[in-house]
């Protein structure tokens, strides 16, 4: 069932994402070579709480932290860890939060000193993929027209685009319908009506697009042992267009 958004729901909505882009902001300044990923997810946890808010995943189907770190091949749902992030690496810390019974869901990838150039081009054609979707987001276009520009776009530059994990509608849960791929054909699928809210969140390889998954039956990698980067916002589909949830302002 598809859950449409009252204007105060959104608007409440809007606020958990504030606090999750200001979240955000902190761990950009925190995180680099010497940091480990479970730092960071404990500062996630303690910096929500001061705010009254919690992590929603947590818990979420039994999985225990209040962040995913996803490191270098790994392309969701990876566990925070004690080892120490090194120069090179790429992780996404990817966390939902609950203000107050609203919720908001944001993925941001990090480089860890210096990538080097092609990781650097993973990193900037998956960022700008994610907003070629959310330019999709619009009254009367389909969920595939989100996943075809998104899709086209990555593959003009080189890279592949996950096919088994999607984005999702979101609230009161974590995940609902509708589904939506980063991947697709123009003018197929739902056709998007005001107060839908959705997440867009393209996980885009270096290699191919298949994942395996890991003995924690949670964390996805690459099958070829590639980088993968991912973005996300959440977003509302309202009369004016498409509206990103998930900013600071």
């Amino acid at each position: 069932m598809i859950h449409v958004k009252t204007e105060r729901e959104i608007q409440l909505m809007r606020e958990a994402g504030k606090l999750l882009a200001a979240c955000h902001q902190e761990i950009a300044k925190r995180i680099g070579p010497g940091v480990t990923t479970m730092e960071i997810d404990r500062f996630v946890e303690t910096f929500l709480a001061k705010y009254g808010a919690k992590p929603e995943q947590k818990g979420y189907r039994g999985y225990p932290y209040a962040t995913c770190a996803s490191i270098n091949d790994e392309i969701c749902h990876g566990f925070p860890r004690n080892e120490p992030l090194k120069e090179g690496d790429i992780v996404t810390i990817d966390f939902v939060v609950n203000l107050r019974g609203a919720l908001a869901d944001s993925a941001w990838t990090y480089a860890i000193g210096d990538v080097g150039k092609d990781v650097e081009k993973l990193l900037n054609v998956t960022e700008q993929s994610l907003y070629k979707g959310i330019e999709q987001a619009v009254l009367g276009n389909r969920i595939g027209d989100i996943g075809h520009a998104i899709q086209t776009y990555v593959e003009a530059h080189g890279f592949s685009v996950v096919r088994d994990f999607t984005g999702h509608g979101i609230g009161p849960t974590i995940h609902e319908e509708p589904y939506v791929p980063h991947f697709g054909e123009k003018g197929k699928g739902m056709r998007l009506k005001e107060g839908m809210v959705i997440t867009i969140e393209p996980m885009v390889n270096m290699g191919a697009w298949q994942s395996k998954m890991d003995p924690n039956g949670w964390t996805a990698r690459t099958i070829d042992g590639s980088y993968s980067a991912q973005y996300e916002h959440t977003i509302a589909i309202t009369k004016n267009g498409p509206l990103i949830l998930t900013t600071p302002a």
